[in-house]
């Protein structure tokens, strides 16, 4: 049995966005995508489920929709098993375009599903069947909490700054960069106030007591050393 087009017939007036194609029966659905489930559960791994449902007819037993399913310890069922809450959504409205990629779900045992769903129509418009990839996605939550542990986004204040470099010089200019940088605006753009922080920053942390520093962060600022001597002692006089 062939897909009928979707402007064919019946189907020609029924506005059908996310499909090209419209199927007879629900068998005829499992009969063409059924083989497909092996190779995308191989390709994507143990982690995505893939399932068909059989939503045709006029009295669907929403407890016993699947009738083919791969890696189905992702979500714990099998074939003969339920459809979920989206089934109620879908017999509500079988001829609305229920398609929905890349939503969020939750496992009853709370672990987290990252989920797509397509829906299948006949001549007249309604939904027969549907095919859902569901990855269980906690495995990454876990690594990922695991990895802001180990690398907050956010440094704290009260942390220490620490800068490496090949020589002092080096690691003064690391220095006025940071200070530079926490100010939040380019050099030329800087007010005269700008400039006295970033002195006052620098000095607080000591940098202003290496050889020839002042001399280096004006001309990092663009000011004259005198200049930078004078921000200095307000710097210090706040």
């Amino acid at each position: 049995m062939f897909p009928v087009p979707a402007g064919e017939g019946a189907a020609a007036s029924l506005p059908l966005p996310s499909r090209q194609e419209t199927y007879e029966s629900a068998e005829e659905v499992l009969q063409k995508y059924r083989p497909l489930l092996p190779a995308l559960a191989a390709a994507a791994g143990p982690s995505v489920e893939v399932v068909l449902h059989n939503l045709d007819g006029n009295d669907v037993d929403l407890g016993h929709t699947i009738v083919a399913i791969e890696n189905g310890h992702v979500t714990g069922r099998a074939v003969g098993g339920p459809s979920t809450s989206l089934g109620l959504d879908v017999l509500r409205d079988r001829q609305k375009n229920h398609d929905a990629f890349g939503y969020t779900a939750h496992t009853s045992d709370g672990r987290e599903l990252r989920c797509s769903s397509i829906y299948f129509h006949n001549r007249e418009g309604d939904i027969i069947a549907s095919l859902c990839i569901n990855v269980d996605v906690s495995p990454l939550r876990e690594a990922r909490n695991l990895l802001d542990a180990l690398l907050p986004a956010t440094a704290s204040e009260s942390a220490p700054k620490e800068h490496f470099g090949t020589d002092l010089v080096s690691v003064m200019d690391a220095m006025i960069t940071e200070a530079i940088r926490d100010i939040g605006r380019p050099v030329e753009a800087m007010s005269r106030d700008d400039r006295i922080s970033v002195l006052e920053r620098l000095d607080q942390r000591g940098a202003t007591q290496m050889r020839k520093s002042v001399e280096a962060i004006a001309k990092r600022l663009g000011i004259s050393r005198v200049t930078a001597y004078n921000y200095l002692e307000e710097a210090r006089a706040r």
